[in-house]
């Protein structure tokens, strides 16, 4: 195994970030959180090394995160890079571990105690290794992130009922937290959350005021210079979604939903940005109802130009989500002023209060309805589109949740 090291400078404290689970060319709503994080870091001047693999590397440079910004080491797969999904996660975990038994922290960083280590999530490729650095360097500061908890594998993907529930990779993802739940009690000095519901878990630590609640966020300074530089934008699609084509998030029941918004309005128009292991689903979802002319999917994007001018086109978000702890992506389209529907889930009491029409969960007729009436009732339709700016602009820039996050995990 080869790794690309660089020694640092000893500042009065550094970040190394273990991300080595992004993959794919989409981005999930904690490699967005670790990203912007580094790049907060970096504005204040700290010190930011990233450890991951070459898709990771390729994932932040799709985003526009600089070797200025950060400094990567990088881990060798060898032949594990290119092969499927199965052995390619599995490299990784095994090629994390190796690596946090065999580096030689204290040979970059002198000071451990100066050292703030940060799991991007709890997969087994980052918090493993985390954690064998933690027993190894008992000075370092150990941050890792729990932004979801697995659904029960009974019940799957769903709050209510939900006809496809998916409840086989629920069960998967149930029994990969199995053993990092008590690592994370037990061994990490905090734990980021992304609601409030979240903090509940770790109930020690919450008392001990060790466990940071990390929303999502926005990069408002740059929608707000492209809308000052587009003043003027014709809407286009009636509907908008902004997310991953995973089993929690809705996106086969959108387009149930959305059958029954063309029924009321013929030409409506929906666009889904995104992509996932569901895209076929939907494809032939959209195929067997006949809403190919109604429905335009448009894969992953990436921030700029293009996607931020679908943005502006629409005029409703929908966010179908059935099992969800946030919705990051969501609010990056009501940054651009739009109002948003989605399902009354638990995550939302913290992350929407509102902005977001909500209605009871797994009721497609009431969802379709409250499109509708946004898109038909111009007062109701201004008067959800006022919060939704609102709630963006007061609680919803990166530069709060770093403030916010360095007050706490820094130590004084």
């Amino acid at each position: 195994m080869k790794l690309s090291t660089q020694k640092e400078k000893n500042n009065s404290f550094q970040f190394l970030f273990i991300a080595l689970s992004p993959v794919g060319v989409g981005l999930s709503g904690g490699d967005r959180i670790f990203i912007e994080l580094a790049r907060g870091l970096h504005k204040k001047k700290i010190s930011v090394q990233i450890v991951t693999w070459s898709g990771g590397v390729s994932m932040c440079k799709r985003i526009n995160v600089t070797k200025k910004e950060v400094k990567f080491r990088v881990l060798d797969l060898g032949i594990w890079e290119k092969s499927n999904f199965l052995l390619n996660y599995t490299a990784k975990i095994f090629y994390g571990i190796f690596w946090a038994f065999s580096y030689d922290l204290e040979k970059d960083f002198p000071n451990t105690e100066s050292l703030y280590l940060y799991s991007a999530s709890e997969f087994w490729m980052d918090s493993l290794p985390g954690f064998i650095l933690k027993i190894r360097y008992k000075k370092i500061v150990w941050i890792t992130t729990w932004f979801q908890t697995a659904p029960n594998p009974l019940r799957g993907f769903a709050e209510g009922k939900r006809e496809s529930a998916y409840r086989f990779k629920a069960f998967l993802y149930w029994f990969s937290q199995l053993p990092i739940k008590p690592l994370f009690s037990r061994y990490a000095d905090f734990i980021c959350v992304n609601n409030e519901d979240e903090r509940k878990r770790f109930p020690k630590l919450s008392k001990e005021n060790r466990i940071f609640v990390f929303l999502g966020a926005i990069d408002l300074t740059t929608v707000k210079k492209w809308l000052k530089k587009h003043p003027k934008v014709s809407k286009k699609y009636e509907a908008i979604y902004h997310g991953r084509f995973h089993a929690q998030k809705g996106v086969g029941e959108l387009i149930d939903i959305w059958k029954k918004v063309v029924k009321n309005i013929p030409s409506a128009k929906l666009v889904m940005i995104g992509d996932g292991p569901l895209r076929f689903e939907v494809e032939e979802k959209i195929k067997k109802n006949k809403l190919s002319k109604n429905v335009t999917l448009k894969g992953f994007m990436f921030d700029g130009d293009e996607k931020y001018k679908i943005f502006a086109e629409s005029k409703v978000v929908v966010h179908p989500a059935l099992y969800d702890s946030g919705g990051m992506a969501s609010a990056e389209v009501m940054a651009f002023g739009e109002p948003c529907v989605g399902f009354n889930l638990k995550a939302y009491e913290s992350y929407y209060p509102k902005g977001m029409v909500k209605v009871e969960i797994n009721n497609f007729d009431a969802f379709a309805k409250a499109v509708i009436i946004l898109l038909q009732d111009r007062r109701k339709y201004s008067e959800v589109k006022k919060d939704a700016i609102a709630l963006i602009e007061n609680n919803w820039t990166w530069d709060d949740r770093v403030r916010d996050f360095l007050k706490l995990v820094v130590k004084k």
